[in-house]
């Protein structure tokens, strides 16, 4: 059976990136999950992957780590299911906003680490911040405009591309990021799907806290 290694599902959003994709497409696999910043985190990650961080994925003596490399892994293992849109240019595209994602929008990633146990006040939103929301709504936009054919998600049924932008969904609810009604809409999707759920539902229960992940933000409502 597969094994995906993670980190804190309050925190980690690499980390729910493939996880969402095994769960949405009910591929078995084994959790093995390692809370951040403990003195035993890195020597228990490394059994799994030679850069030290999560995720990362076990299929048998083949290791597979980074969340986009793992999903791209899954989509070969598995070509029956539609990880990625069958269509070839809906295909190119979810695979170039998953790259997009993979390497950029720093600032609001820096400015809005994922929590999911709390919803914190707006915080100010720099121009770079400002670039980057705009960026990701134009982003989901098109996708959805172009591909989804009136379904909900970004090329119609849950794909990677939605797994690659969900930690982007619950930045911009956690920190009530102001946004476009279809913006909403999509996020409200991704929030409401089962895998979705499922995680946040174990991620509230988790008994480690960080406070980094809090500091500097006005807490609005807490979950845990």
């Amino acid at each position: 059976m597969l094994k995906l290694v993670i980190a804190n599902k309050l925190y980690s959003s690499w980390s729910l990136r493939p996880w969402l994709v095994l769960s949405a497409f009910d591929i078995p696999f084994e959790e093995v999950l390692i809370p951040l910043r403990t003195p035993e985190t890195r020597g228990l990650v490394l059994e799994y992957s030679p850069s030290g961080k999560v995720p990362a994925l076990a299929d048998g003596d083949i290791a597979v780590w980074e969340s986009l490399s793992i999903i791209e892994y899954l989509a070969e293992k598995f070509p029956e299911l539609a990880i990625w849109p069958r269509d070839v240019s809906a295909r190119a595209h979810a695979r170039s906003i998953s790259n997009e994602m993979h390497a950029g929008f720093q600032a609001i990633r820096q400015a809005c680490p994922m929590h999911l146990g709390a919803r914190f006040a707006t915080p100010p939103l720099t121009e770079p911040m400002r670039a980057s929301i705009d960026r990701i709504e134009d982003i989901w936009a098109e996708a959805h405009n172009r591909f989804a054919g009136g379904q909900p998600f970004l090329y119609g049924a849950f794909s990677a591309a939605d797994a690659m932008y969900a930690p982007v969904v619950t930045r911009f609810d956690t920190y009530q990021i102001p946004v476009r009604e279809a913006t909403r809409t999509y996020m409200d999707a991704v929030l409401a799907h089962t895998a979705f759920k499922a995680w946040r539902a174990a991620a509230l229960v988790e008994p480690w806290r960080i406070p980094d992940y809090s500091e500097g933000h006005t807490l609005v409502e807490s979950f845990i």
